[in-house]
């Protein structure tokens, strides 16, 4: 990891605690109320205390706070803001909900792995593709099978993810529906099968040992973003 790295995500999550904790600061009518704020801020680290704004910000009225709170607590990594996150899955706001699938998929919990795999059958390819990288990211061969009929989507951007799954996977039983996309129309998703293929190659066709440790890169944009 670069020295720029390490700095930009020292950014980010300093970003994040402050959020977290000025939302706690403006927002009274909080589960953590004036007369006991002071009482948690000395239990409770600052990271601790900011992922309770966060958390609490997640049902904000307004869309534009409920995205910015999921895309923080992506940063602060916290397992607490798992179960948030999952409510947040089902949001009237696209954004949004695409917002909360990222921060599962940084967090990576195996807790959002059922929830991940609903998320494979949304009627927005958007959030299909951001649910297949996140659940390759997670390391759950519980989405193996889930996962193979994406390989034929009818988006692009969702075949490509599915097939990165599979081979981040590591799973044989994919070998067959990976193989498959060798045929896609598109030249893109052909190298991402062969790429697949030379991991489940390199794997022995083997599942890889999980628990894996938290993800350490942000998903990569969606085409057109």
């Amino acid at each position: 990891m670069t020295p720029l790295t390490v700095f930009f995500r020292t950014l980010l999550k300093s970003s994040a605690i402050f959020m977290g904790a000025g939302y706690i600061m403006l927002h009274p009518s909080l589960d953590i109320r004036a007369g006991t704020r002071s009482a948690v801020t000395a239990q409770k680290s600052p990271n601790e205390g900011a992922t309770d704004g966060l958390i609490a910000a997640l049902k904000d009225s307004d869309a534009g706070v409920r995205r910015q709170a999921a895309s923080s607590l992506g940063q602060l990594g916290s397992s607490r803001a798992v179960p948030g996150l999952i409510e947040l899955l089902a949001d009237s706001q696209p954004d949004v909900r695409q917002s909360a699938l990222s921060a599962l998929a940084q967090i990576g919990d195996p807790a959002a792995a059922p929830a991940l795999l609903t998320v494979l059958k949304d009627t927005d390819p958007r959030m299909r593709a951001r649910a297949a990288s996140a659940l390759g990211n997670l390391g759950d061969t519980r989405a193996v099978e889930p996962l193979m009929p994406l390989v034929r989507d009818t988006d692009v951007d969702v075949r490509s993810r599915a097939i990165a799954a599979l081979g981040e996977l590591g799973d044989g039983r994919a070998v067959d529906a990976i193989t498959g996309a060798l045929k896609d129309a598109d030249a893109g998703v052909r190298m991402r099968a062969v790429r697949a293929l030379a991991q489940l190659s390199e794997g022995g066709g083997s599942p890889r040992p999980r628990p894996r440790p938290r993800p350490v890169v942000r998903l990569a944009p969606l085409a057109g973003e």
